[in-house]
């Protein structure tokens, strides 16, 4: 999902974007998840979160993966459905908000966060508290995000600064996870039509002990 200015309603603003035609961030996975492909075992559990039209959750699959996958859209998710559909995978989508999913502890060999930056900071210190928790012993956390840099291009994103991501904020937020990667850099993104253009970027790839 990409995200912008803070919205009263949520579901609704999603299910509004989602409404246009085509697929607004495209059907290719994130450039940063697909670069981990190496990492992804077939057969093991991965959730995808706020998984939006579900290019990431559909490319998952592909890699044999068992996916589950929730967004706050239904909208979005039924979109995500026909995607799996056409794609010929199964992947088990739900309707949920980051706080409505069912977080089971140590269920997950992956976690898959691509851009979840519509999280103010209460909400983003509960999310990534429980995406470490569903992580099991081993299991990994793949994320991508914008740093503050992004605000000088607008090429995507929140447009809030306090949204946005730093390497000391995820070291800290993860503290007890073992940092495998935490890389900041600059790329031109052509994700769709809401992640395109040069883009300030960071990306972590984290294991639970």
């Amino acid at each position: 999902m990409a995200h912008e200015r803070q919205f009263p309603e949520p579901a609704a603003t999603w299910d509004q974007r989602f409404s246009q035609p085509g697929y607004v961030f495209g059907t290719e996975p994130n450039a940063f998840l697909a670069n981990q492909r190496a990492l992804f075992e077939p057969g093991k559990r991965v959730l995808a979160v706020a998984d939006g039209e579900g290019r990431n959750s559909v490319w998952l699959a592909r890699q044999g993966l068992a996916v589950d996958a929730f967004d706050i859209s239904p909208v979005g998710v039924a979109k995500a459905r026909e995607l799996a559909r056409q794609g010929g995978v199964a992947v088990n989508y739900q309707v949920s908000d980051c706080d409505g999913w069912n977080w089971e502890p140590q269920t997950y060999d992956y976690v898959v966060a691509i851009f979840i930056q519509f999280a103010d900071p209460a909400m983003r210190e509960r999310l990534f508290a429980n995406m470490a928790r569903a992580l099991k012993p081993g299991g990994y956390l793949v994320l991508q995000g914008y740093t503050p840099k992004q605000l000088d291009y607008n090429t995507g994103g929140p447009g809030i600064l306090e949204h946005l991501y730093t390497p000391e904020l995820l070291r800290a937020a993860f503290a007890d996870l073992e940092m495998v990667e935490l890389r900041e850099y600059e790329a031109q993104l052509n994700e769709g039509s809401r992640h395109i253009g040069p883009s300030a970027l960071i990306g972590l790839v984290a294991r639970r002990r």
